[in-house]
């Protein structure tokens, strides 16, 4: 009974540290739709931006205070050397206190502007709008960082797998030359050069495995998280559709990009800023009231009420409305001048972009068959090496020869995938809703 209890005591702790461990490594398992909500939750350029939009609410508030009235109040106590008086005639006569207090509270309204203050208003607001673009551009940057640094991981994991292969297949071939060597039917020499070629294979393969640990390191770094955290990343299903044509990619570029979305709306705030400037030329009415009280037992009220309906009109500056004037309407060219950049630049960049793709995929038909002939090649010489007909020189070119094969046909899978991430980036699409269902 005692032996059967400790069996069974042994299979439960056996489930639990075997869950456990399953479940450790289910948590590094990292898809590409869950590491760009990582990323864009947590990449610290994405914080530095939004941080921004709230120094600007701020710009909208105090614009916006521009157009409420201000309310003064104050409060003093005077102490006088000497107690003030006037002279009638003959007459000395007092007409204040040596000490006295004063309170009062007022009220300024600007009633009209001429827009000054509404158009200040609106392009704080306006601003706000930028800011909100300049934060989903940042965030779809990192996106297009993040899904590429994944491929670029992906990659070097299919490339370990050929490095493995190779390693594999030059051992598989020492073992055939170690053997004819025992039976004399080759040299040392043969068989030396497949010991070097079998050494050079696992250097290589220790090689992209560090790579592979920087590329995990890179992730890490866009999701801000530990450096060293090891992950496993899931390849993502390959669409080799053609996608839009290269007008129509233009088109959406122009209408979806943040860039060219962000200079409209700040020209619409020069506009505005214009037209605030302006109107320093123009008077302003105003409005002005309040309650003050002077202590003086020598004067009657002490307290009164007033209101004030006023204008204001600046005369001179020394020429500086004039100059902020010019200043917003070169700012207006410059800003145009940016566009017509901007979108030369955006062009360019979706041409390259759609030719990147259309050359991928044409890489990868030409590559797979290549990695095909190549298979079938070293089957051959193995089989010549092995019957004494063939060298061992034929059969590690026909293993560099399939090697390479495969490694193109793996780099142009990848690049198709970068090519299509960079399109989708290129004619402004939201890479997070792209690969949300991934």
């Amino acid at each position: 009974m005692i032996r059967y209890l400790i069996h069974i005591f042994q299979l439960i702790l056996v489930i639990f540290f075997s869950n456990q461990s399953f479940a450790e490594d289910a948590s590094k398992i990292l898809t590409i739709s869950e590491g760009l909500r990582l990323a864009t939750d947590n990449n610290r350029l994405i914080k530095i931006a939004s941080l921004n939009k709230n120094i600007v609410s701020s710009d909208i508030l105090i614009a916006r205070a521009k157009l409420l009235p201000s309310i003064n109040a104050s409060l003093r106590q005077t102490y006088l050397t000497h107690q003030i008086g006037a002279i009638f005639g003959q007459d000395k006569v007092f007409i204040s206190q040596k000490e006295y207090l004063f309170y009062g509270i007022n009220l300024y309204q600007t009633i009209y502007d001429f827009g000054a203050n509404i158009s200040r208003y609106e392009a704080s607001k306006t601003f706000l709008d930028v800011t909100n673009l300049d934060i989903a551009r940042i965030r779809n940057l990192v996106a297009l960082d993040f899904i590429n640094t994944y491929f670029d991981l992906l990659e070097i994991e299919k490339m370990m797998e050929v490095a493995k292969k190779e390693v594999e297949r030059f051992e598989s071939h020492l073992k055939v030359a170690q053997s004819l060597y025992a039976e004399g039917a080759i040299t040392k020499n043969g068989l030396l050069q497949a010991e070097v070629m079998l050494s050079d294979a696992k250097q290589r393969l220790l090689t992209i495995k560090n790579r592979k640990a920087i590329d995990i390191s890179r992730i890490n770094t866009i999701l801000a998280r530990p450096i060293n955290e090891d992950l496993q990343v899931v390849d993502v299903p390959m669409d080799i559709s053609q996608g839009v044509e290269l007008e129509k990619a233009w088109e959406m570029a122009e209408k979806q990009r943040r860039e060219v979305k962000i200079i409209d709306h700040e020209l619409k705030i020069i506009d505005l800023e214009e037209k605030a400037a302006k109107s320093e030329y123009y008077p302003k009415l105003f409005a002005q009231g309040g309650y003050n009280f002077t202590e003086n037992r020598y004067q009657f009220p002490e307290g009164n009420w007033s209101v004030i309906l006023g204008i204001d009109l600046n005369l001179f500056s020394g020429g500086s409305t004039k100059a902020e004037v010019s200043k917003v309407l070169h700012r207006r060219e410059q800003l145009l001048e940016e566009k017509r950049k901007l979108m030369d630049d955006i062009k360019l960049e979706v041409e390259k972009s759609y030719l990147d793709l259309k050359n991928a995929m044409e890489k990868i038909l030409v590559t797979k068959g290549a990695a095909n002939q190549a298979e079938e090649n070293l089957r051959i010489n193995k089989i010549k090496y092995e019957e004494g007909i063939g060298t061992s020189t034929d059969v590690i070119d026909a293993i560099t020869l399939l090697t390479l094969a495969e490694t193109n046909y793996c780099r142009a899978l990848y690049e198709l995938r970068r090519a299509q991430a960079e399109l989708r980036y290129a004619t402004g699409s939201d890479l997070v809703s792209v690969y949300a269902s991934q």
